[in-house]
């Protein structure tokens, strides 16, 4: 619901804040006082087309901004996910529009910019406007079915269609595909032939080609190994280093068996000892050096003949894969889809006519859901238009006849939610036939229509806030009576606003707000201000009387709010 809303220079409204609340509340005031400008305001909050001439005179721009309460569960929540808008479940909702008097118009969604087009489709989803000229989701065919669904309980007919029906496009693309496939298949038979020929015929191995690169390399580099080795081991034996450093030993060795030298912590005996230990290390080394060399000449392998096989055979893997604009490591894969292709064009009509069947099969189904959704749908429109009919005759309605068709979609037309148009219409007197709401009713009627359909669709929708504007226009007494009845049972539910010039409404209400001309502005705006039991009931008694209110008007007012 509406938590607050808040205009800023907008046509004669310099700065208005409202904190709003739940259930019934009624905007009353004179003509002209601005009533009308505060939907204008919330409108173009929601997404309504931008006009430069609604931002105030002197102004450089106009904003407007309405924060909502919404339910977890709400739908605006999914299509702000959707759209990557940053948003918390638990925290209001701000829809926000800012007029530039030069510049285009900027929408924000939560401070976040947003296209114009999406706050428009978050406005439809959190509040619904009925009224002489304003298009709510009613008068729009294309939301009938979804109204209708949701009066039936249609959900689980819904869910099942739309399974039936993703399983019968699943079908049909895998048919489609399989003629495509068998098509192309047969008409490249002979090239599908002599390739699946080839490249069996070379028999290439998953990993082969990577392998075979690192055989060659090692082998390319074979000789100059041994080349190297050879040169480090005729440097070892000529410079004869493994015998000097024996003889080194052997010295150092005697120097630490002098007498004395053997335990004794002098610097000399312990340099000596030191020396020898470094000499013995650097003899172990230098046999330690020769043995790894020699034992890298036995790794290595030079053969001629391996190398020219592990050429010749990854030479014949590249120029294959070239031929086939693919990658040697991909050979076996191409070989076994070629292989599908090629056993596709020789397995004659077997699979297709499979594919067919399973498709054939799966539209049966989902046309079988669809029908039964179709006379789901039907039984439902045949008990709303009983509930909307007793709606009707309280609002002065009684000669007009509500019919909901229900009828079928043209053949391929069809689709998850079943195979159905449906759309409200209207016969405003016997015979004159039936039509679109927007065509067929008046301005009056449209609002009553729209209220009297509300109440009989009950919770469809899912709007939590509606705005009813002048429903109460050209009638009276127990009429205007029976609009405040339902409008404080759809109160129950929802927040509703209404803007009215019907005591009897106004005295439904469980809020009231007076919208009128603020003479303490020299431009003469507007202010909207909530009033307690003796300013309502002084309000009401000049709805009744008019400019002059007298005690009988006040007596009168009182009684309306003692009923209501």
């Amino acid at each position: 619901m509406i938590l607050s809303l808040s205009i800023r220079n907008f046509v004669l409204i310099d700065r208005l804040d409202i904190d709003a609340g739940s259930g019934l509340t009624a905007l009353t005031g004179e003509t002209g006082a601005g009533k009308s400008i505060i939907l204008d305001a919330l409108s173009l909050a929601l997404g309504a087309a931008a006009d430069r001439s609604l931002i105030r005179a002197g102004a450089d721009q106009a904003s407007v901004a309405v924060e909502f309460d919404l339910p977890p569960h709400h739908p605006a929540w999914d299509v702000l996910k959707d759209q990557g808008i940053a948003a918390q479940l638990d925290e209001a909702l701000t829809l926000k529009r800012v007029l530039r008097a030069t510049g285009p118009a900027r929408s924000f969604v939560n401070d976040q910019a947003v296209s114009a087009g999406l706050l428009a489709e978050i406005g439809e989803l959190v509040v619904e406007i009925h009224g002489q000229h304003a298009a709510s989701g009613l008068m729009r065919p294309s939301t009938h079915r979804r109204l209708l669904d949701q009066f039936a309980g249609n959900d689980a007919l819904l869910a099942a269609c739309a399974a039936a029906f993703s399983t019968f496009q699943e079908a049909e693309a895998r048919r489609d595909q399989l003629e495509t496939d068998q098509a192309q298949a047969i008409e490249a038979r002979e090239w599908l032939e002599m390739a699946v020929e080839e490249i069996s015929r070379l028999a290439p191995v998953a990993g082969e080609a990577t392998e075979l690169a690192g055989l060659r390399t090692r082998l390319m580099q074979s000789e100059r190994v041994t080349e190297a080795v050879a040169e480090a081991e005729t440097a070892l034996e000529a410079a004869s280093i493994e015998t000097v450093l024996a003889k080194v030993s052997r010295a150092m060795e005697r120097i630490c068996r002098l007498p004395g030298f053997e335990a004794s912590t002098d610097a000399l005996p312990v340099a000596a000892r030191t020396a020898a230990e470094a000499v013995e290390r650097a003899l172990i080394e230098t046999r330690e050096a020769s043995a790894c060399v020699s034992a890298l000449e036995r790794l290595i392998d030079h053969d001629t003949d391996a190398l020219d096989a592990a050429e010749a055979r990854l030479f014949a893997l590249r120029a294959l894969a070239r031929k086939h604009v693919t990658e040697p490591e991909l050979l076996p894969d191409l070989l076994v889809s070629l292989r599908g292709k090629l056993d596709l064009a020789e397995a004659g009509e077997d699979a297709l006519l499979k594919a067919r069947k399973d498709a054939a099969r799966a539209l049966a189904h989902w046309h079988q859901v669809a029908q039964t959704l179709t006379a789901a749908r039907v039984s439902a429109a045949r008990r709303l238009e009983t509930v909307i009919a007793g709606e009707l005759a309280p609002l002065k309605l009684g000669r007009a006849t509500i019919r909901i068709a229900v009828e079928p979609l043209a053949e391929g037309e069809g689709g998850a939610n079943g195979a159905d148009r449906v759309e409200f219409e209207a016969e405003t007197n016997a015979g004159s036939g039936f039509g679109p709401l927007r065509k067929i009713a008046s301005g009056g009627e449209l609002a009553r229509f729209s209220l009297a359909l509300k109440c009989a669709l009950a919770e469809a929708g899912v709007a939590p806030t509606l705005i009813f504007d002048e429903v109460d226009q050209g009638v009276g007494g127990s009429v205007a009576a029976a609009i405040g009845e339902r409008l404080v049972r759809l109160a129950r539910a929802r927040q509703v606003f209404a803007v009215t010039h019907s005591p009897q409404v106004a005295a439904s209400a469980a809020t009231q707000w007076l919208v009128e001309k603020d003479h303490d502005q020299g431009s003469g705006g507007t202010r909207v201000r909530g009033l307690d039991d003796s300013a309502r009931q002084e309000e009401i008694a000049r709805m009744l009387s008019g400019a002059e209110v007298t005690e009988e008007a006040r007596a009168a007012a009182g009684r309306l709010l003692e009923d209501a």
